[in-house]
């Protein structure tokens, strides 16, 4: 009876803190532990891989970090107190920091715990606990535990990889002869496949599979009047207007792209970026990734590798055409991976200035900054429960290195910019409209705008 009570107790809290059945409270109480189940599975299924690598010393490493990511699983559902990282590594002293800061608004008379603390930060946190209990057993410390869904996913989405591959040789061939409407028709169509690619998002899924698995060109004219806020306008005024003042040769159009998730979104940011250089839009792309496996699907380093790598050894001749000329790009300088640590912080972008202020004076490079998918807008906009109307220059709390446009498919309960009514429309006739990925927006906003 007793630990009925305490089970009742804790749910309760759950639903006090995070609304009964709010997308917080269902990513709390059944997408994260999942996820966490998810990489216990996964460690479970390599201890032969473990084995022939490292021998014994690599299967004990694989129980203790599975140890480890039980424990947290536990801590996660039942409300324990959020823990200060242990490993050592670069950025645990900014997350402890964080912690700290999160512990002083609270008072000395209760905890930091999973359901008192803001989600974003424990979201974010559980995920840099998981690459905790790698980095604390070596030489396991480089598995990344989600690489199997990442694979998967990019495999499942070749016959849409393909079109889409085929689809930008073909207007390279004669991009060179393009009048500038047809130059902004084609911006317009690889944004809006840039776009809709941020469906494929693992961590919605909870891992499981979530591919693009039909030609996404067919269907851009049908989902044009899901996109509640559609700022190409002013994104394509952005980028002809640096290309027209681009006439000296020091003069350089850079253009950055925050990534988002792996796969089949990755590939349609490469044929964006693509297309960008080859129709001097820009001179050059500094794609933005993380530093460590994140949210399940996102891109790091060694995704973005290998996407190149797979893209370049295809048999089919278009992708292996796209996968050649990118690794060119890269080897030539004209596309830069970065992977700062602070996209793998809990901070809003608001605090970029303060707390990494050489990442922020890189973006300041920028002509302008693409960054896609919910968790970039999550952190644009400070995760805040805003009105839907409030503005998003608004929203983005003097965040404004340079020109930025989103490129976001609603996958989480926060929206800002919209038309006065329309937010409490859909919200009448859809309750879950925020959440689903079935509406989308391109949101832009200057510093330059009067």
């Amino acid at each position: 009876m007793k630990s009925f009570k305490k089970k009742k107790k804790e749910e309760e809290e759950r639903r006090k803190r995070f609304g009964r059945r709010s997308f917080a409270y269902l990513t709390i109480t059944e997408r994260l532990p999942y996820i966490v189940t998810k990489a216990v599975d996964t460690l479970h299924r390599h201890t032969d891989t473990f084995f022939a690598q490292y021998g014994q010393e690599g299967v004990e490493a694989e129980k203790t970090a599975i140890g480890l990511l039980s424990k947290l699983r536990n801590e996660l559902q039942t409300d324990k107190p959020v823990l200060p990282l242990t490993d050592g590594f670069p950025d645990a002293a900014q997350w402890n920091k964080y912690l700290e800061q999160q512990q002083a608004r609270l008072g000395s008379e209760e905890n930091t715990s999973w359901f008192k603390a803001p989600w974003l930060y424990v979201e974010c946190y559980m995920y840099r606990r998981i690459h905790e209990a790698l980095l604390l057993n070596p030489p396991m410390c480089d598995f990344d535990v989600f690489n199997e869904a990442k694979t998967q996913g990019f495999m499942e989405s070749q016959e849409a990889i393909i079109a889409i591959s085929t689809h930008l040789q073909k207007v390279n061939a004669n991009v060179k002869c393009f009048k500038e409407t047809e130059l902004k028709a084609e911006l317009q169509r690889l944004l809006q496949v840039s776009l809709w690619g941020n469906r494929c998002d693992l961590s919605i899924s909870a891992g499981v599979a979530n591919s693009q698995k039909l030609n996404p060109l067919t269907t851009l004219d049908s989902l044009k009047p899901l996109i509640l806020v559609d700022d190409f306008e002013s994104v394509w005024c952005c980028l002809i207007n640096s290309k027209r003042k681009g006439t000296s040769e020091t003069a350089c159009t850079r253009v950055d792209i925050v990534l988002d998730n792996s796969g089949f979104e990755l590939v349609a940011d490469l044929i964006l970026a693509d297309f960008l250089i080859t129709s001097q839009l820009a001179d050059e792309i500094h794609f933005h990734g993380k530093s460590i496996p994140w949210y399940v699907s996102d891109t790091t380093k060694t995704d973005f590798d290998w996407t190149l790598k797979q893209m370049k050894t295809s048999c089919h001749l278009q992708m292996s055409c796209c996968g050649v000329a990118w690794e060119n790009n890269v080897t030539k300088g004209v596309w830069i991976y970065q992977d700062h640590p602070f996209w793998t912080f809990p901070h809003a972008f608001c605090d970029m200035s303060l707390v990494a202020n050489d990442l922020y004076a890189e973006l300041q490079k920028s002509n302008l900054i693409f960054f896609k998918g919910d968790l970039n807008y999550r952190k644009l906009t400070g995760d805040r429960r805003w009105n839907y109307s409030v503005p998003f220059e608004t929203a983005l709390r003097g965040f404004q290195p340079a020109p930025l446009c989103s490129l976001r498919t609603l996958k989480a309960d926060i929206q800002v910019g919209l038309k006065p009514g329309l937010g409490e429309q859909l919200a009448a006739s859809e309750p879950d409209w925020m959440t689903t990925g079935h509406y989308a927006v391109i949101q832009f906003n200057s510093p330059l705008r009067k």
